[in-house]
């Protein structure tokens, strides 16, 4: 039961707006888009409402310059290859999110 929990608990206020996507699904649901962030390459499935946002449409103008419009992922896992890569870490783009969500 205990399982699913999570360590983080600061995720849990915005999860049902802004999925980590790991259910392992490739192609984010009805109304949302799929964003890679950090070194890492974390997936998150995210509302297309953000795409209205100015903060987040200037994350994607630097995302664009950073690396085009014809940009694939260069990784060897299932997982990546649909969606936008942003240039920048997690932790802030986690507080981005969380900005624009608690607006």
């Amino acid at each position: 039961m205990g399982k699913k929990r999570s360590s983080s608990s600061s995720s849990s206020s915005s999860s049902s707006s802004v999925d980590q996507g790991d259910d392992g699904r490739k192609i984010a649901p009805r109304g949302h888009f799929v964003v890679y962030v950090g070194s890492e390459m974390t997936r998150f499935v995210v509302p297309l409402s953000l795409l209205k946002n100015p903060l987040f449409q200037q994350l994607l103008d630097r995302a664009a310059e950073e690396y085009g419009f014809h940009h694939h992922h260069h990784h060897n896992t299932s997982t990546t290859g649909h969606g936008i890569t942003l240039p920048c870490d997690e932790a802030t783009f986690r507080r981005l999110i969380h900005a624009i969500l608690s607006k």
